[in-house]
């Protein structure tokens, strides 16, 4: 299904978590935050998810990595089994394992915005290089460097890949990756949000100067928004973890957020707690504490 329409800012200032409010929902970044840096989730996490869920918590993984990329978490989805990927381009169904995915709800960025923001990326910073991430396929411009451990589908420029007859052009793009070899990542983010504007959601999860563009209404918040809403989850409900930019927008909705000891400033400011790093389990430690707490 896919879905086009304006939603209601999902953005909130963080406040002091009401110890009142019972957690419903565990709203959870993975690389950075629930990962370990060598990609594992260790034990301690393993049993914190489960324990949430068997506490009629619900665990949502709120992710920038694309469906494809789920299997390192595919085996820890409880009940639901769904994720919100792409920075909440699309939600996906992960039962079945790896490869064997279903897209339950699918946020695009329409192809002209992502025509529009490639043109005026270019003419801003010259030498940025793009992919295109869509459903299935995953396609990058000849210059674009091997970030993903992955062979692209296609080797074309960005103008070529979404073309109205380009490569997959029956398939939903989910978000657009600039690339610049040379930019600091945060002045690359800041001046991408001027010259892009309103035609894409312009954010960052990447300690390199890499990119990731969105619809223009699209970001984990506001995914993450709907799915609380279809639940009667309210925002004071939920708890959520992060570490980079891309996770700024849920860590301010949630009522209960926490940066990781790992994250990036601006994380660190917004949320409305802190916890250890993800090698340290910062998550896990988290969720055993309102577990304590609450029940």
């Amino acid at each position: 299904m896919r879905e086009n329409g304006r939603v209601t800012s999902a953005t909130r200032q963080p406040g002091t978590p009401s110890a009142a409010v019972r957690p419903r929902l565990i709203a959870t970044d993975l690389d950075g935050t629930l990962l370990r840096d060598d990609k594992s989730v260790s034990p301690r996490t393993v049993a914190a998810l489960a324990a949430a869920e068997e506490a009629g918590i619900e665990v949502f993984f709120v992710t920038g990595r694309p469906a494809r990329w789920m299997g390192v978490v595919s085996d820890h989805v409880h009940g639901h089994g769904l994720a919100i990927c792409g920075n909440g381009a699309a939600v996906v169904d992960l039962h079945g394992g790896p490869g064997a995915h279903r897209f339950v709800k699918v946020r695009e960025l329409a192809r002209d915005n992502a025509l529009d923001a490639v043109l005026r990326l270019r003419e801003a910073a010259p030498g940025t290089v793009f992919a295109v991430e869509q459903t299935y396929g995953f396609h990058q411009e000849p210059d674009y460097p091997k970030l993903h451990m992955e062979i692209p589908d296609n080797l074309l420029p960005a103008e070529r890949l979404l073309a109205p007859d380009g490569p997959d052009a029956d398939q939903p793009v989910l978000k657009i990756l600039a690339y610049h070899p040379d930019l600091d990542p945060d002045a690359f983010l800041a001046l991408a949000r001027t010259a892009i504007g309103d035609r894409a959601n312009v954010t960052r999860s990447s300690p390199s100067a890499l990119l990731e563009l969105s619809g223009p209404d699209v970001s984990k918040a506001s995914t993450l928004a709907l799915c609380c809403a279809e639940r009667g989850i309210s925002h004071e409900e939920v708890v959520a973890f992060g570490d980079m930019p891309n996770d700024l927008e849920m860590l301010t909705w949630a009522g209960q957020s926490y940066a990781m000891g790992n994250a990036h400033p601006d994380v660190l400011a917004a949320a409305s707690g802190h916890t250890v790093a993800n090698n340290e389990d910062g998550v896990a430690v988290v969720i055993e504490q309102l577990l304590t707490d609450r029940f």
